[in-house]
Formats: structure tokens, sequence, C-alpha cells
């Protein structure tokens, strides 16, 4: 007969019983693990992208949104409410990359209180440079490690919670309206 080491709130498989304001073990532990690999993640695009183009791996994010968009341009709530940021996040990298000459801000025409985020020539050359160390870096770090089957998987589960907390969200929840 063996004798349990676990502490006697630990069931028999080393959990413990969900109670309020507490994760099982294995919610725990998935939380762990999504947190170390967004952190992991993140870190490795922010330091590729500062050897590659001297920003955080933000910024490239916004250079990104608006190559998309058309003619370069989004209203700066509508580039705030895509990268998922605060507005006072926004206006400030904003404010760094129109300094390096990348982006522009002109004036909204429907809004006079509302700004317009451009792209510039320039901006658009240096997110071509930028983009081959992006890829090699989202591929090793990411995509290697992943089957196409799990990859569409981890896509959808992706997809899934960020729908299911901007549906949650109170109007004052959600990063870009704060």
């Amino acid at each position: 007969m063996t004798t349990s080491t676990l502490p006697s709130a630990w069931d028999s498989d080393g959990c413990l019983p969900a109670e309020p304001g507490r994760l099982d073990v294995p919610k725990q532990e998935i939380w762990h693990a999504y947190r170390d690999a967004t952190a992991l993640i993140e870190d490795t695009l922010d330091h590729q992208m500062q050897r590659a183009a001297g920003v955080p791996h933000l910024y490239y994010q916004l250079l990104v949104r608006l190559s998309r968009a058309p003619v370069r341009q989004l209203r700066m709530l509508d580039l705030a409410m895509d990268a998922k940021i605060t507005r006072s996040r926004l206006t400030h990298a904003i404010g760094r990359l129109e300094k390096l000459g990348w982006v522009r801000r002109d004036p909204c025409r429907t809004d006079r209180r509302g700004r317009i985020a451009v792209l510039t020539d320039e901006g658009y050359a240096v997110l071509q440079r930028a983009a081959p160390g992006h890829v090699a870096a989202l591929q090793h770090g990411i995509f290697d490690r992943l089957t196409p089957e799990q990859a569409a998987q981890f896509g959808e589960l992706c997809r899934i919670i960020a729908q299911g907390l901007e549906s949650d969200s109170g109007r004052a929840g959600l990063p870009w309206q704060r």
C-alpha cells in the first residue's frame, strides 16, 4: 500500500478541486502554458523587429494594418480597434512613427475631431524590408512546431477566445474604448 504525499485538499489525480476564485490544476497548467507561449513569441517578434527596423513589434503591426487598408490609411479609432489597443497607446505609437516619417496624420473629412493615419511610401518600404524576417520568426516560433491540423485548431481557438472577449466586454471594457 502506498501512502499519498499529496496535501489533503488535493484529489488522487493531484488536482485541487475547483473553488471560487481558483482554477483547478489542469486549468492552471493550460493558463501558464498559454501565458508562457504568448510572452515568448511576443518577445521573439519584438526582438526581431527591433533588429530589423528599430521599432517594437506593435509598431510593425500598425504598419501592416495600414498597408492592408484602402489607400493605406485608416481612421485612428478604426486602427486602434483593429490592433486591439487603447487610443492612448495608439496615439503614442503613431507619434513615434510620424517622427520616423513612416506615417502621417491627416484630418478626417467627416469628423473635425477625428484623424486619419496614413502609411507613407517610406513606411511602406520599411515594412517591405522587415516583412521577410517577421515571417521567418513566425514560421520558426509557431508554425514549424505545429502540424497543419494543430495550426488550424490553434487559429480557431484563438478566434473563439477573441470573439468571446469582444462580445462579453461592455462598451468601456474594450481597449480602444478607453
